[in-house]
């Protein structure tokens, strides 16, 4: 072989090289592409050019850190980081489930980085977060699902930054028995899974996961500690029925879930779940007022909703619901 045939080879060989590492999703390329439709005018956000918006993502460089905020393009990072909000995704930033509408890199996630907590508590500190909030990708390929480096992260965060309150929101472990316990046991303030969506939907739309595994975790975290705040939430926009919707409430409130969130799916790419439908500002509030109705703490529903949108606020807004509904409960036994 010559050396010219030679050179030829090596520069399609290093070109596939570098095609795969830029696929965020193998296992979407051989799916339909889905129109993506266009957003309705309440959707649609600034892209961020705010100095504090750069500073933070400056800050989330120089400690080596990951944001969902980032890898699942969520469209309040702006506003978020704005004000120096950041939502730190850590165990890696590639998840080996395959969720049809996460836009979160899929595929064999790298080692765990053993830093990783104290460099997340030290970012914690510097930036003097009053909250913050830890989710992960799912790391099916480790013993415990990732579960003490959740544990680790929150001790690094209390040592550090004994003033900050923290939020988690975490992956199902499933087949992971005793990863909960010792997730718990760290003693986050509030535990945050979501269910995502309906339990038709489940195989289309989160087909490694299992709707009442999911139920039965969050149900789980009260009866190992029974006064840590619980939350969940929703995307609507999937193909979803107003009922299965209040159903889904019904089933949290079996649980003792204390805080909802519900908001629009957007469609990432065109191999995502197709959108069925764009919600309206005045049924994201008749859902809110729905899931009062059915006795949570806290509901946080609109188009833009998050998991982690809002959470400072929405924790301080928690536990003020948590003293009436305790105040409350004093009264009528009284009577």
């Amino acid at each position: 072989m010559d050396r010219k045939a030679l050179n030829l080879m090596v520069k399609i060989h290093t070109s596939g090289l570098s095609n795969i590492k830029t696929v965020r999703h193998p296992e979407k390329i051989g799916k339909p592409d889905s129109l993506i439709k266009k957003k309705p005018s309440w959707i649609r956000v600034k892209a961020p050019n705010s100095k504090v918006y750069s500073e933070t993502r400056d800050l989330v460089r120089k400690w080596n850190l990951t944001t969902v905020c980032e890898e699942a393009a969520c469209p309040n990072i702006g506003e978020c980081w704005a004000k120096k909000h950041a939502t730190m995704m850590i165990l890696g930033a590639i998840c080996t489930r395959a969720c049809a509408f996460c836009n979160v890199a899929t595929g064999r996630p790298n080692k765990v980085d053993p830093l990783e907590p104290m460099n997340v508590a030290e970012a914690t500190r510097h930036l003097g977060l009053e909250h913050i909030v830890i989710t992960s990708v799912d790391r099916d390929d480790l013993a415990d699902g990732g579960a003490k480096h959740f544990a680790d992260t929150v001790s690094s965060i209390r040592s550090l930054a004994p003033q900050t309150t923290i939020e988690i929101l975490t992956p199902d472990f499933l087949k992971k028995e005793g990863a909960l316990e010792i997730v718990v046991r760290s003693k986050p303030d509030v535990f945050n899974h979501n269910l995502e969506t309906v339990p038709r939907l489940y195989k289309s739309v989160r087909p490694g996961a299992r709707y009442f595994h999911s139920l039965r975790l969050l149900d789980q975290v009260k009866e190992y500690d029974p006064i840590m705040f619980t939350k969940s939430g929703l995307m609507v926009g999937l193909g979803e029925s107003i009922t299965e919707v209040l159903q889904v409430m019904d089933d949290m409130r079996s649980a003792n879930i204390d805080f909802l969130t519900i908001g629009q799916y957007l469609q990432p790419t065109v191999k995502h779940h197709p959108i069925d439908r764009f919600y309206e500002p005045k049924e994201f509030e008749e859902l809110e007022k729905a899931a009062y109705g059915k006795g949570f703490l806290m509901v946080s529903a609109s188009p833009l909703t998050r998991s982690s949108y809002h959470a400072g606020e929405d924790f301080n807004a928690l536990k003020i619901a948590r003293t009436m509904q305790s105040n409350a409960d004093l009264v009528n036994k009284s009577n």
